[in-house]
Formats: structure tokens, sequence, C-alpha cells
């Protein structure tokens, strides 16, 4: 028999082992109930009545009687309570409905159906802890009247019925007037005119944020304009001339707005920054080098530039050579590459103006045969992507490229007084045709609003009309929308900012014409108009009256009044008003050592050694010997040192006479 068959006991507590029948695992309809016995205490078999989880009560006395006789206590604690999920669920479902409602204004049809839902079974087999728990949740006080609630909720009705007309009708309205009249989209309530000088402003540059405004003329100068500093004068705070004595022809801010390109009449294109200095200047290429793919630059003055609208340090440049050049700001000594532009017949043409699509995706140029080119940055610029000849009239200048904020649509403006209008999925033919638009400059730009409803660009003055217009067309019908009579001169450049929604327009006459609305435009010129200018305070001097007198004496004589220029001059010329420091100490001359010597040995014995200065023609001896009956006197150095083995120094008088037994003294030779 083996060993482990028998129980183990505890004194009064029996463990049956695994064999044993009392440690049988109790299977019902085959599901496991309990952990078997703990000594003499049988698991009872639970009754198919009873629900799984919820014990009997029967047995559970049973067992507390045991376990009170085998262990000497009762239980282990409280009794646990048992939950319901489902009940759980429904009651807080409930409850939450019930707040919801009690929170805003109870309709009839509501209080009718919180009745019912009251009164349904599941409610009133409620236990009473969860009788407890709605108590908590019901308001205080008595139930509101039902006239009252009746007056409240048709009242609250009728003004939600109300507003929603009201705001139907006005967003209707709003809509209708917005699509129906697009000449309200454009900002032209109010406009500001500043002053640039009295050459044709040509290039308009504002920055992403729209702090400031560049702006470049035949001039040569280039002005800055910060809207946030200006008062209503409208004063530019920098002017330069950032290519010496080349016209500016395009200006444009960076992505970020911290650095602007300069694109004049030279063939190197130029980075500022905000404030006007210096960045980076691309290198001029070989002049004498036939093929341009070789020079590191442009060899012919530009025509047109503009930034990488993702890339943040490259622009590209085109130029009277014949090719476009990607730049990168970091290597301004070569480009970054190069793209040839050619003609039908296989011969270079050269491009007069460049841009980049929205995404950047593309490089856009049109040249002088009236032709469109477009390449794919992302592979090398040999083939074209997109190719359209005779885009304009052969000859004439295309003065701008500009394409939508979408990137579906191109407008192209060009000398040919024409305006175009382009779908990039449809290259073939124009969608629509604007003609009779005079262009005398070949700087005349065109672009989109910022909700590409409608484009707008510049006509210049001729002979019959007495001033320039702003022209707005329709993207979807073409159709001329609205025109404005900006100046009595040109209108060359037009920026339609998307930020300030307001309008730059750059005129023949010097100019810079400002629109924006007083509702919808932010800052900008806003900023200028409302700003009055301080005068400068001036210190109150009363002039003292100055009374010629020629022939007075000296002393009675008034100084003629000097310039404080003349009288620094004059300070500066005196070492004791100016308090010229030492000179250094030098060989030359000048220095504190060239006064008393040119060495420092001179120096030290000139000044240190000697109390009195000693002359160069003086004889030393008779010097020395001056001072011979003061040294025996008051001995200090030498003397009291050699006292006792000094002999005693004999010399020679100078009116002795010689003693006749000595020879007298050879002469010379001579």
């Amino acid at each position: 028999m083996n060993k482990f068959n028998k129980s183990i006991k505890f004194g009064k507590i029996s463990i049956g082992t695994a064999s044993s029948t009392e440690a049988k695992v109790v299977e019902d309809n085959n599901k496991v109930v309990g952990f078997g016995t703990f000594g003499n205490l049988k698991s009872k078999k639970i009754t198919e009545d009873a629900p799984i989880g919820i014990v009997n009560e029967n047995t559970r006395d049973s067992e507390l009687e045991k376990m009170r006789t085998v262990m000497g206590f009762g239980g282990f604690g409280k009794k646990s309570r048992q939950f319901n999920v489902e009940d759980m669920v429904e009651k807080a479902t409930l409850a939450a409905k019930e707040r919801n409602k009690s929170s805003s204004i109870i309709s009839p049809s509501n209080e009718n159906s919180e009745s019912t839902s009251r009164n349904t079974p599941s409610e009133k087999s409620k236990s009473d802890d969860d009788d407890e728990d709605d108590d908590n949740n019901d308001f205080v006080g008595p139930p509101v009247p039902p006239e009252v609630l009746n007056k409240i909720n048709n009242s609250v009705d009728e003004q939600k019925l109300k507003g929603d007309e009201t705001d139907s009708d006005d967003n209707g309205d709003s809509d209708d007037d917005d699509n129906d009249d697009p000449t309200k989209k454009i900002p032209a309530s109010h406009e500001v005119t500043m002053l640039h000088g009295s050459k044709a402003v040509v290039a308009v540059a504002a920055d992403p944020s729209g702090a400031r405004l560049a702006t470049g003329s035949v001039d040569y100068e280039v002005r800055f304009w910060d809207f946030a500093g200006m008062d209503i004068t409208l004063q530019s705070f920098r002017t330069l001339q950032p290519c010496e004595n080349h016209p500016i022809k395009c200006l444009q801010y960076s992505v970020t707005g911290d650095v602007i390109l300069v694109v004049s009449g030279t063939s190197q294109a130029k980075v500022l920054d905000r404030d006007g200095f210096e960045v980076a200047e691309c290198v001029k290429g070989d002049q004498y080098l036939l093929d341009l793919a070789m020079t590191k630059g442009h060899t012919a003055s530009l025509n047109s530039g503009c930034w990488h609208p993702k890339i943040r340090e490259e622009f590209l440049t085109c130029a009277q050579d014949g090719t476009c050049r990607l730049w990168d700001i970091e290597t301004p000594q070569r480009h970054k590459a190069i793209i040839k532009t050619r003609a039908k017949n296989g011969l270079k043409t050269v491009p007069t103006s460049c841009a980049y699509s929205r995404d950047g995706n593309l490089v856009a140029a049109a040249c002088v045969d009236g032709s469109l080119q477009m390449w794919d940055h992302r592979k090398q610029f040999v083939n074209t992507a997109l190719l359209l000849r005779g885009a304009h009239d052969n000859g004439s200048d295309i003065s701008s490229l500009s394409f939508s904020y979408l990137g579906s649509l191109l407008a192209t403006r060009g000398c040919d007084d024409t305006l175009k209008l382009w779908d990039m999925r449809a290259f073939k033919q124009p969608l629509h045709v604007a003609n009779g638009l005079f262009s005398r400059y070949s700087s005349t730009d065109c672009m989109f609003s910022p909700d590409d409803s409608m484009v707008l660009t510049g006509e210049s003055i001729q002979r019959e009309q007495k001033s320039g217009r702003l022209l707005f067309y329709d993207v979807k019908t073409f159709k001329k929308v609205n025109e404005i009579s900006v100046t009595d001169s040109h209108v060359i450049r037009t920026v339609w900012h998307p930020k300030l929604n307001q309008i730059f327009v750059g005129c023949g006459n010097g100019t810079v014409k400002v629109y924006y609305d007083n509702e919808r435009s932010l800052r900008g010129a806003k900023l200028c108009v409302v700003k009055t200018k301080r005068k400068a305070k001036q210190a109150e001097v009363v002039a003292a009256q100055q009374i010629l007198t020629p022939h007075a004496l000296p002393m009675f004589r008034q100084e003629k009044p000097k310039s404080v220029r003349k009288q620094m001059e004059r300070d500066r010329l005196d070492p004791t008003r100016s308090r010229r420091p030492d000179l250094p100490i030098s060989s030359g001359q000048g220095g504190r050592v060239a006064t008393s010597g040119g060495t420092l040995s001179s120096y030290v014995i000139r000044n240190l050694g000697l109390s009195k200065r000693v002359e160069d023609d003086q004889d030393p001896r008779e010097a020395i010997l001056r001072y011979a009956k003061e040294a025996a006197e008051d001995p200090y150095w030498v003397t009291p040192a050699y006292s006792k083995t000094q002999p005693k120094p004999i010399f020679q008088a100078e009116n002795e006479d010689e003693d006749e037994d000595q020879p007298h003294a050879k002469k010379a030779k001579v």
C-alpha cells in the first residue's frame, strides 16, 4: 500500500490526499465548484435552483456551525457582498438620463416618458441600497408647476426658432452676397500712398508675416518699410543701393522672411538680410567660354529671380545668357544646377521670367520666343516636363508667371497686351484670354487672389487714357470683375498679401499705393495711419548778442564764437586738454628715451646717475676735480672703504713751473 494514500492530520484538522474521495473536486454538470474538503468539512453540492456564485443560506449555516466546532471560530470576517453587474449598468444609465433631463428644462412629453420609465419592472425590483442611491440623486424641494413649465418651454422654443431663422438668413445672405458680388472681397475701401522716389517702382516685395515691405526702382535704390515703426508720414527706415549703378528688377523675400533676394541689371544676384546688409553674392561667370555649363555663374544681365517655396536656402535666377541657374545661399561661389532654354530650332533662347510651382516640384521659365518651358525639380534638368510653343507672340517678353495657390492654374502676362489663364492638366490651349492690356514695362506682373477666385494685373497708360488701372478678372468666366484707377501713371507691380489682405501697387511715378479694408484687413498700413507724428522737442536757447569791437584792448575784446568742430580740433592738438598719455619708448624720435638719449643706459645716466646734466663738450677731468674738495670733506662712497689702504694722491698743479731737471715733453710730430 502506498504511504501517500493516508490522510495528513494536524490535531483535529485532517487533509486528505489526492487519492481520497474527500479531496475530489465536486463536479456538477461537468462544472468545477470549490476546492475539495478542508479537514472534516465536506463540500456540499450546490442545487440547480441557485445561480452560480450565490450560496444557499442553509448550506452557509451548516458550514458555519462545523467551522465553529473544528476551528474554534465562526468565520473570517464579514460576509462578502455579491454584485450583479447588469443591474449596476442599468442603474447607472437611468441615473445619467435623469440627470441630463433635470439639468435642462423638461417638456410635458419628456415628463410622460420619465413617468413611464420610472414605472418599469426593473425599477420596482430595486434593493434597499439602490433606493438610497436614487434618493440622494433627487432634487430637494417641491416640483415645478406644469403651467410654469409650459410657458417657459414655449418661450424657449420661440427664441430658438427665431435665432435659427435669423442665423440662416444672415449666413445665406452673406454667402449669397459674397458669391454674387466678388467686389466685396477686394480690400479697396481705403488707400495710402508711400513715396519711393521720382522713378518707376518696378519691384515690390512683402515678407510672409506682413511686417515689412521692400521696394526697388530704376533709380538703383531699394527702400525698406516697417509698418510697426512708421507713423502717418510713411517714411522708410532704410535706403541703399545694393548693386551700385544697376536698376533693380526683382525683389522677393524668402519663405521664412529673414533674407531678401535682389535681382538687378548686373549678372550677380545678391541676398540681403532684413536690415539691408549683404549676406551672399553670386559669382560672375566667365563670358569667354562657349559652354555655359562650364561657367560658375551668369555671364549677362539678370531678368528675374525667385525663392523655392519649400527649401529655404535655394533660389532661382534667369539671365540674358539663355540659362536659368539654381543657387544655394550657403555656396554662392558656384551654381547648384543649370537649365538651358532652347528654341524650336535647337538654339538658345532668352528666359524673361521664371517661377517655382507652389509645391516646388516644377521649375517654369517663359522665353522670348513665346514658349513656356517647365522642368521637374526632382529629376535632372535635361528634358522638359511640360513644353508649350507659341503661348505668346514670338519676340515679345513674357513679363510674369504666376501659379495659383492650389497649383492647378497658371497665369501669364505678356508684353503682347494679353493676360492668359492656363490649366496645368490640359496645357495645350489657354482656358481664357484677356486682350487689350497695354504693358510698357517688361516687369508688369499678375497674380491670383488668396482664394484663387480672381486674377489681378496692372495696365500702363496709353495716349487716350488718363490714369493707370488695376484690373480684376474672375477665374471661372474671366470677365472683368472690377477696376481701380490707381494713379496718373503706369501700374507695374501688384502684390496681394494673403495674411494682411492688403494690395500693394508699384507705380511708374515713384509711388507705392496700399489698398486695404478696415474690417477685412489686418495690421500692415492700418498700424501707420493711426499713429500721429511726434514733434521733436526743441531746447529753448537764447542767442547772446555779439558786439564787434575790432579796436578794443585785448583784455576787453570778446572772442569770436567758434564752431564745436574747430574747438574740438584745437583741443585735440593740446596735450594737456586732450590728456595725451606718455608716448611709448622707442629708439626713434619723440619717445621718453629719445629726449635723454638713444638708449636706455643713456637715459639712466642722464636722469638718475647725475643730478645735473653733463654737456658733451665739457672736460671730464675738470668735472671730477670740481667735486674733489666736497668729497674729501664729506666722503660717502669710495673714500671710507679705501681710507687705510689707498695711497695719498698727488696731483700736478696747473700753474706750477716745470722742474728744470725733468726733460721737456716731446712735441708730437705734425
